[in-house]
C-alpha cells in the first residue's frame, strides 16, 4: 500500500485508523495528510487519523492540497515537515499523487535534482510531469541561495 519515494519518505492513497498502526510497525514516525477534509464521503477524517497517530506515538501534520494546485506556503510547509522529521514519513492523499508531487516540490526547493526526483517518483509509480517546470524553477532558485 505504501510507495517508497526514498528511504525516509513514503506516499500512500487514503489511509484509515487501522493503517496508522501498520505505518508505525513499519517505522513511520510522522504522518502527513495532504487531503482536504470532505473531499469524498468515504474518506477517513483527518482528526481521526491524527488521534490514532498521536495514540501510537507518531507526529501528524496536515498540509491539505486541493486540485487547484500548489502554493508556496504548502511547499514550504512540506519542506519544513520533512526537514524536521525524525524517522520515516508517510504522506497520503486520495491516490498518493498530490503527496508525491508536493514532496518533489519541497525537495526541489531544498536543492534536490529534478531528474533524480522524477526517477524516484517513477520507481514508486508516480509521474512528476505535471510539475516538471516548477521543479526546475524551484531547483534553480535553491541553487542561487
Amino acid at each position: 500500500m505504501f510507495a517508497r519515494l526514498t528511504e525516509q519518505v513514503w506516499a500512500s492513497p487514503q489511509i484509515d485508523v487501522a493503517t496508522v498502526a501498520e505505518a508505525a510497525a513499519q517505522g513511520v514516525r510522522l504522518i502527513i495528510n495532504n487531503r482536504p477534509e470532505g473531499e469524498s464521503p468515504d474518506q477517513t477524517a483527518g482528526d481521526a487519523i491524527e488521534a490514532a497517530a498521536r495514540a501510537a506515538g507518531l507526529a501528524y501534520v496536515a498540509i491539505p492540497v486541493t486540485h487547484a494546485g500548489f502554493s508556496q506556503n504548502q511547499v514550504a510547509a512540506m519542506a519544513e515537515a520533512l526537514a524536521g522529521a525524525e524517522g520515516k514519513v508517510l504522506a497520503y492523499c486520495r491516490s498518493g499523487t498530490r503527496s508525491t508531487l508536493l514532496w518533489s516540490l519541497a525537495e526541489a526547493s531544498r536543492g534536490a535534482d529534478p531528474a533524480e526526483l522524477a526517477r524516484q517518483a517513477a520507481a514508486a509509480g508516480y509521474d512528476l510531469a505535471p510539475v516538471a517546470a516548477l521543479l526546475d524553477m524551484l531547483a534553480g532558485r535553491a541553487g542561487e541561495a
